[in-house]
């Protein structure tokens, strides 16, 4: 496939706007090729960014950034933002370790003024800036939103819509980038009124529409919001007279831009399944993966539920419009009338589980580990209150690596350790998440939640004996040497580097054990007999710190009446920045050398060392 030349003459904002019309079409096609080499190579949001290229052309001509204020919902669409505000070059190193962030990230640029990658934000953002420009007496500084259909899935969009129609004289723009999908194909009522809005007619001058369709009640128009739409997101010079009329309009306007995900990249149109959503370093004309990756964890668990749900007709899943990601979408081409993706909506997702669990249904909730953070009152109030056997597969647990502080997975055990009856597990290997999935689905009386990485799976680690007794206190012993000095309790996938440093330290003289509770969270009473054994105890996690697996032991040898010492290895109190998950984890000491030096240390008496990294900021 024939793809347009990359130059390296793309403008700033401020010449961006002397351009004419066949130089900014040219411009786009460059965009276009400059974002298809740059991504893959490095990996990246590709669909979404080629698909806004003419409307982030558009905004900045329109508006004065920084001066005005854009925010982007779900920053992984920013990256032609990026290349129009001088960080072309950047590019190189795209969401490498100290590279530039595949999202909005204020430290780059004050054209940047959110970060949170999280989706549904942007709009209470707005609202919020807005009110600050009237206090201000700033108002004649414009607040841009643009915000996809997907996003507005969210319930934090919908309050926020409800908020700032409310204001007439809040001038406010939601630039709804409307290309059917969020991950995957919106879904819901509001995107069937969407695609009843796109195939309204023109108005009679050939503009855009200032009213739904006679035969179809306006969402927008209805909460107090001009709107102004459908307008073709790919047509600069009707972007432009539709943000223009917004701009001054003096009130909430929504301009519906309808725009193709992945925009002038056959391999992206072609996708049905997400457009090329994300893709890793691949070949740009064909798109097929650089190397062959390994089966990853997410793999080993959407083969293993396929299995289990031939056999138990109660097993449903529910995802929030990750059903690919998650591997629900397996069984969902199996049985589709047991998967529900329910959108851009954790928290509804959640409560539906609990619904589900009321009526007789084991409900497998498949979400990203930081994305749990959004319901954890649910989990809370609405599943664990009522001890009803919801199972929550947690993917991208710890750290996930080139997404960044908002993407990463380390706060979900400290957040879980709160919920009364509810049960942790995490596997070390795929057969421990096969066992560990089997007992969550066995398990009646309350919540359950298991957690894994983004990342192959890795060799299977057996184990050398098993204590304890009862599903939920059975701990594996993985290496025990004949001097107990050291018990190390490793967590999950961790327990590979565990291994060395025990086989290290033992041959220096220390004798050291590891264990794998498997079920972490409660904390099984054989970890306490068994810390009681030894002169230290070292826990090894990929969460922060805070109120972790390891704080949890710490307190459980506490009331035991043991006075082993526990040392508690885990991410910093802080937000990681990007890099590639082994960077990460060597970063934190979470690796063989690490663990062994800080072993080590503790043996000695002395401090852990937790000095400050670039790759992180409290």
């Amino acid at each position: 496939m024939a793809l347009p030349s990359v130059t390296p003459d793309i403008p700033r904002p401020g010449l961006l706007r002397e351009c004419g019309s066949s130089e900014l079409t040219q411009l786009a096609g460059h965009i276009r090729a400059f974002l298809i080499d740059k991504v893959t190579a490095a990996g990246g949001h590709l669909g979404p960014n080629l698909g806004v290229v003419e409307l982030t052309i558009a905004l900045h001509r329109v508006f004065d950034t920084p001066r005005d204020t854009l925010l982007f919902d779900t920053g992984h669409q920013s990256y032609v933002h990026k290349i129009l505000t001088g960080r072309r070059d950047g590019f190189d190193r795209l969401r490498r370790c100290g590279g530039l962030s595949g999202y909005p990230s204020r430290a780059e640029s004050p054209h940047d003024h959110i970060e949170n990658s999280h989706a549904s934000t942007a709009l209470a953002y707005a609202d919020g800036l807005a009110k600050a420009r009237a206090l201000s007496g700033e108002g004649h500084r414009s607040v841009v939103a643009v915000v996809g259909d997907g996003a507005l899935t969210g319930g934090l969009a919908l309050e926020a819509l409800n908020n700032i129609g409310a204001s007439p004289h809040r001038p406010v723009v939601v630039v709804l980038n409307d290309n059917g999908r969020s991950y995957s194909p919106t879904v819901g009522a509001l995107a069937l009124h969407l695609r009843g809005l796109r195939h309204a007619p023109q108005s009679a001058d050939g503009g855009p529409r200032t009213c739904g369709p006679p035969d179809h009640q306006n969402f927008f128009e209805n909460l107090g919001f001009l709107y102004l739409g459908p307008v073709d997101g790919h047509d600069i010079t009707a972007l432009e007279a539709a943000l223009g009329r917004a701009r001054t309009a003096d009130r909430p306007v929504v301009v519906h831009t309808v725009t193709v995900k992945g925009k002038g990249y056959e391999p992206a149109e072609a996708d049905e399944d997400d457009r090329l959503h994300t893709v890793g370093a691949a070949d740009p004309a064909t798109t097929a993966p650089r190397t062959s990756p390994a089966p990853s964890w997410t793999d080993v668990f959407a083969t293993e539920l396929i299995t289990l749900a031939a056999g138990r007709e109660d097993l449903v899943g529910i995802t929030a419009a990750m059903p690919g990601p998650t591997g629900l979408a397996r069984l969902a081409a199996v049985s589709p009338d047991r998967v529900f993706d329910v959108g851009i909506a954790e928290q509804h997702a959640v409560t539906s589980a609990a619904g589900l669990a009321m009526g007789g249904y084991h409900p497998v909730v498949a979400l990203y580990a930081t994305f749990l953070n959004r319901a954890f009152d649910q989990v809370l109030m609405d599943v664990a209150l009522h001890r009803l056997p919801v199972t929550f597969v947690l993917d991208r647990a710890g750290i996930t690596g080139p997404d960044g502080a908002s993407h990463h997975g380390m706060w979900d055990l400290s957040v879980l350790s709160a919920v009364p009856g509810l049960r942790v597990g995490v596997p070390r290997d795929a057969p421990t998440l096969r066992v560990l999935l089997r007992e969550a689905l066995d398990h009646g009386d309350g919540p359950t939640a298991i957690r894994f990485p983004k990342a192959a799976a890795g060799a299977d680690i057996p184990a050398v004996d098993r204590g304890g007794t009862g599903r939920g206190s059975a701990v594996d012993t993985l290496a025990c040497p004949g001097v107990r000095d050291v018990l190390i309790v490793a967590v999950g996938p961790l327990a590979t580097d565990c291994l060395s440093a025990a086989a290290y330290l033992t041959a220096q003289g220390v004798g050291t054990g590891v264990i794998d509770p498997r079920w972490v969270l409660p904390v099984s009473p054989e970890v306490v007999r068994l810390a009681a054994m030894h002169r230290l105890v070292v826990t090894v996690e990929d969460n922060t710190r805070a109120a972790g697996v390891g704080t949890a032991v710490a307190q459980a040898c506490h009331d035991a009446g043991v006075r082993t010492p526990v040392v508690n290895l885990g991410l910093p109190h802080a937000f990681v920045s990007h890099g590639t998950r082994p960077e990460l984890l060597k970063a934190a000491g979470l690796h063989t050398h690490g663990i062994v030096h800080s072993v080590l240390r503790a043996r000695a008496g002395r401090p852990l060392d937790t000095t400050s990294s670039p790759l992180w900021s409290a």
